[in-house]
Protein backbone atom coordinates (compact mmCIF):
# COMPACT_ATOMS: atom_id res chain seq x y z
CA UNK A 1 0.00 0.00 0.00
CA UNK A 2 3.00 2.35 0.17
CA UNK A 3 3.73 4.67 -2.73
CA UNK A 4 7.04 3.03 -3.73
CA UNK A 5 5.43 -0.40 -4.08
CA UNK A 6 2.46 0.99 -6.01
CA UNK A 7 4.81 2.87 -8.36
CA UNK A 8 6.86 -0.29 -8.96
CA UNK A 9 3.65 -2.19 -9.75
CA UNK A 10 2.61 0.41 -12.34
CA UNK A 11 6.13 0.77 -13.79
CA UNK A 12 6.18 -3.00 -14.35
CA UNK A 13 3.35 -2.55 -16.83
CA UNK A 14 0.50 -3.73 -14.60
CA UNK A 15 -2.84 -2.03 -15.26
CA UNK A 16 -4.98 -3.76 -12.65
CA UNK A 17 -5.38 -3.19 -8.93
CA UNK A 18 -3.23 -5.81 -7.13
CA UNK A 19 -5.95 -6.24 -4.47
CA UNK A 20 -9.28 -6.11 -6.34
CA UNK A 21 -7.92 -7.06 -9.81
CA UNK A 22 -10.09 -4.27 -11.27
CA UNK A 23 -8.64 -2.42 -14.28
CA UNK A 24 -6.78 0.86 -13.83
CA UNK A 25 -6.70 3.72 -16.31
CA UNK A 26 -4.10 3.54 -19.09
CA UNK A 27 -1.91 6.20 -17.47
CA UNK A 28 -2.80 6.09 -13.76
CA UNK A 29 -1.68 8.97 -11.56
CA UNK A 30 -0.88 8.61 -7.87
CA UNK A 31 -2.66 11.05 -5.56
CA UNK A 32 -1.32 11.45 -2.00
CA UNK A 33 -3.87 10.68 0.74
CA UNK A 34 -3.42 13.88 2.76
CA UNK A 35 -6.29 13.02 5.10
CA UNK A 36 -4.65 9.78 6.17
CA UNK A 37 -1.25 11.46 6.43
CA UNK A 38 -2.71 14.12 8.73
CA UNK A 39 -4.32 11.51 10.98
CA UNK A 40 -1.02 9.65 11.23
CA UNK A 41 0.85 12.85 12.10
CA UNK A 42 -1.68 13.55 14.87
CA UNK A 43 -1.16 10.14 16.42
CA UNK A 44 1.79 9.56 18.74
CA UNK A 45 3.08 6.07 18.12
CA UNK A 46 4.02 4.00 21.16
CA UNK A 47 7.74 3.39 21.41
CA UNK A 48 8.99 -0.23 21.56
CA UNK A 49 9.85 0.30 25.21
CA UNK A 50 6.28 1.33 26.02
CA UNK A 51 4.65 -1.40 23.96
CA UNK A 52 6.65 -4.11 25.76
CA UNK A 53 5.88 -2.83 29.22
CA UNK A 54 5.13 -5.47 31.89
CA UNK A 55 1.62 -6.88 32.07
CA UNK A 56 1.27 -5.61 35.63
CA UNK A 57 1.66 -2.03 34.42
CA UNK A 58 -1.00 -2.59 31.75
CA UNK A 59 -3.34 -3.94 34.40
CA UNK A 60 -2.62 -0.90 36.55
CA UNK A 61 -3.49 1.43 33.65
CA UNK A 62 -6.77 -0.37 33.04
CA UNK A 63 -7.67 -0.24 36.73
CA UNK A 64 -6.77 3.44 36.80
CA UNK A 65 -8.94 4.10 33.75
CA UNK A 66 -11.98 2.56 35.46
CA UNK A 67 -11.69 4.99 38.36
CA UNK A 68 -11.29 7.91 35.96
CA UNK A 69 -14.35 6.81 33.97
CA UNK A 70 -16.42 6.57 37.15
CA UNK A 71 -15.49 10.14 38.07
CA UNK A 72 -16.29 11.40 34.58
CA UNK A 73 -19.75 9.83 34.37
CA UNK A 74 -20.78 10.68 37.93
CA UNK A 75 -23.27 13.56 38.10
CA UNK A 76 -21.91 14.55 41.49
CA UNK A 77 -18.35 15.14 40.20
CA UNK A 78 -17.16 18.74 40.06
CA UNK A 79 -15.86 20.31 36.86
CA UNK A 80 -12.36 20.21 38.31
CA UNK A 81 -12.65 16.46 38.93
CA UNK A 82 -14.02 15.86 35.45
CA UNK A 83 -11.21 17.90 33.94
CA UNK A 84 -8.60 15.87 35.80
CA UNK A 85 -10.25 12.62 34.68
CA UNK A 86 -10.47 13.79 31.07
CA UNK A 87 -6.83 14.89 31.02
CA UNK A 88 -5.62 11.54 32.29
CA UNK A 89 -7.95 9.54 30.04
CA UNK A 90 -6.67 11.47 27.03
CA UNK A 91 -3.13 10.35 27.87
CA UNK A 92 -4.17 6.73 28.43
CA UNK A 93 -6.38 6.38 25.34
CA UNK A 94 -3.75 7.89 23.07
CA UNK A 95 -1.57 4.83 23.59
CA UNK A 96 -3.81 1.93 24.53
CA UNK A 97 -6.41 0.37 22.22
CA UNK A 98 -7.84 -1.76 25.01
CA UNK A 99 -8.51 1.29 27.14
CA UNK A 100 -10.11 3.07 24.17
CA UNK A 101 -12.57 0.19 23.83
CA UNK A 102 -13.15 0.10 27.57
CA UNK A 103 -13.94 3.82 27.71
CA UNK A 104 -16.38 3.49 24.81
CA UNK A 105 -18.19 0.50 26.31
CA UNK A 106 -18.47 2.17 29.73
CA UNK A 107 -20.85 4.92 28.62
CA UNK A 108 -18.21 7.63 29.00
CA UNK A 109 -18.91 8.94 25.48
CA UNK A 110 -22.17 10.48 26.65
CA UNK A 111 -20.38 12.15 29.55
CA UNK A 112 -17.72 13.51 27.19
CA UNK A 113 -20.41 14.89 24.88
CA UNK A 114 -22.03 16.62 27.87
CA UNK A 115 -18.67 18.26 28.58
CA UNK A 116 -18.52 19.49 24.98
CA UNK A 117 -21.93 21.11 25.59
CA UNK A 118 -20.89 22.55 28.97
CA UNK A 119 -19.68 25.91 27.67
CA UNK A 120 -16.48 25.44 29.69
CA UNK A 121 -13.67 25.95 27.16
CA UNK A 122 -11.09 23.82 28.96
CA UNK A 123 -13.54 20.95 29.53
CA UNK A 124 -14.60 21.21 25.91
CA UNK A 125 -11.04 20.95 24.60
CA UNK A 126 -10.18 17.91 26.74
CA UNK A 127 -13.44 16.12 25.91
CA UNK A 128 -12.90 16.70 22.18
CA UNK A 129 -9.37 15.29 22.52
CA UNK A 130 -10.77 12.20 24.24
CA UNK A 131 -13.38 11.72 21.50
CA UNK A 132 -10.65 12.08 18.88
CA UNK A 133 -8.62 9.32 20.55
CA UNK A 134 -11.69 7.08 20.77
CA UNK A 135 -12.32 7.60 17.05
CA UNK A 136 -8.98 5.95 16.27
CA UNK A 137 -10.81 2.63 16.72
CA UNK A 138 -12.63 1.76 13.51
CA UNK A 139 -15.42 0.11 15.49
CA UNK A 140 -16.08 3.41 17.28
CA UNK A 141 -16.40 5.68 14.24
CA UNK A 142 -20.01 4.87 13.34
CA UNK A 143 -21.02 4.63 17.00
CA UNK A 144 -19.75 8.13 17.76
CA UNK A 145 -21.80 9.53 14.89
CA UNK A 146 -24.86 7.64 16.14
CA UNK A 147 -24.32 9.13 19.61
CA UNK A 148 -24.65 12.65 18.19
CA UNK A 149 -21.05 13.80 17.97
CA UNK A 150 -21.59 15.60 14.63
CA UNK A 151 -23.99 18.15 16.12
CA UNK A 152 -21.43 19.01 18.80
CA UNK A 153 -18.58 19.26 16.31
CA UNK A 154 -20.49 21.66 14.05
CA UNK A 155 -21.37 23.85 17.04
CA UNK A 156 -17.71 23.95 18.09
CA UNK A 157 -16.59 24.81 14.55
CA UNK A 158 -18.86 27.85 14.75
CA UNK A 159 -18.23 29.22 18.24
CA UNK A 160 -15.43 27.24 19.89
CA UNK A 161 -11.93 28.39 20.78
CA UNK A 162 -9.24 28.11 18.07
CA UNK A 163 -7.79 24.95 19.63
CA UNK A 164 -11.24 23.38 19.98
CA UNK A 165 -12.10 24.21 16.37
CA UNK A 166 -8.89 22.58 15.14
CA UNK A 167 -9.52 19.41 17.19
CA UNK A 168 -13.14 19.30 16.01
CA UNK A 169 -12.03 19.47 12.37
CA UNK A 170 -9.46 16.70 12.97
CA UNK A 171 -12.20 14.60 14.57
CA UNK A 172 -14.32 14.98 11.43
CA UNK A 173 -11.37 13.76 9.35
CA UNK A 174 -11.03 10.71 11.56
CA UNK A 175 -14.75 9.91 11.39
CA UNK A 176 -14.76 10.39 7.60
CA UNK A 177 -12.43 7.42 7.17
CA UNK A 178 -15.65 5.33 7.18
CA UNK A 179 -17.55 5.81 3.91
CA UNK A 180 -21.02 5.91 5.46
CA UNK A 181 -19.89 8.68 7.81
CA UNK A 182 -18.87 10.85 4.85
CA UNK A 183 -22.47 10.85 3.66
CA UNK A 184 -23.83 11.47 7.15
CA UNK A 185 -21.47 14.36 7.85
CA UNK A 186 -22.02 15.90 4.42
CA UNK A 187 -25.79 15.83 4.79
CA UNK A 188 -25.69 17.41 8.24
CA UNK A 189 -26.80 21.08 8.14
CA UNK A 190 -23.83 23.50 8.21
CA UNK A 191 -21.13 20.82 8.56
CA UNK A 192 -19.34 21.53 5.27
CA UNK A 193 -20.12 25.25 5.32
CA UNK A 194 -18.64 25.49 8.84
CA UNK A 195 -15.42 23.89 7.60
CA UNK A 196 -15.30 26.22 4.59
CA UNK A 197 -15.80 29.21 6.87
CA UNK A 198 -12.95 28.02 9.08
CA UNK A 199 -10.78 27.59 6.01
CA UNK A 200 -11.38 31.25 5.17
CA UNK A 201 -10.96 32.92 8.55
CA UNK A 202 -9.07 30.48 10.80
CA UNK A 203 -5.49 30.53 11.96
CA UNK A 204 -2.86 28.29 10.33
CA UNK A 205 -3.75 25.20 12.36
CA UNK A 206 -7.50 25.68 11.92
CA UNK A 207 -7.12 26.13 8.18
CA UNK A 208 -4.90 23.06 7.84
CA UNK A 209 -7.29 20.81 9.77
CA UNK A 210 -10.41 22.14 8.03
CA UNK A 211 -8.80 21.68 4.60
CA UNK A 212 -7.86 18.10 5.50
CA UNK A 213 -11.40 17.37 6.68
CA UNK A 214 -12.87 18.82 3.49
CA UNK A 215 -10.44 16.74 1.42
CA UNK A 216 -11.60 13.58 3.20
CA UNK A 217 -15.30 14.43 2.89
CA UNK A 218 -15.13 15.36 -0.78
CA UNK A 219 -13.98 11.90 -1.84
CA UNK A 220 -17.73 11.16 -1.51
CA UNK A 221 -19.21 12.59 -4.70
CA UNK A 222 -22.40 14.07 -3.19
CA UNK A 223 -20.30 16.24 -0.88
Amino acid sequence: FDRVSIQQWIDSGNRTCPITKLPLSENPSLIPNHALRSLISNFAHVSPKESSRPRTQQEHSQSQSQALISTLVSRSSSNASKLESLSRLVRLTKRDSLIRRKVTESGAVRAALDCVDSGNQVLQEKSLSLLLNLSLEDDNKVGLVADGVIRRIVAVLRVGSPDCKAIAATLLTSLAVVEVNKATIGSYPDAISALVYLLRVGNDRERKESATALYALCSFMDN
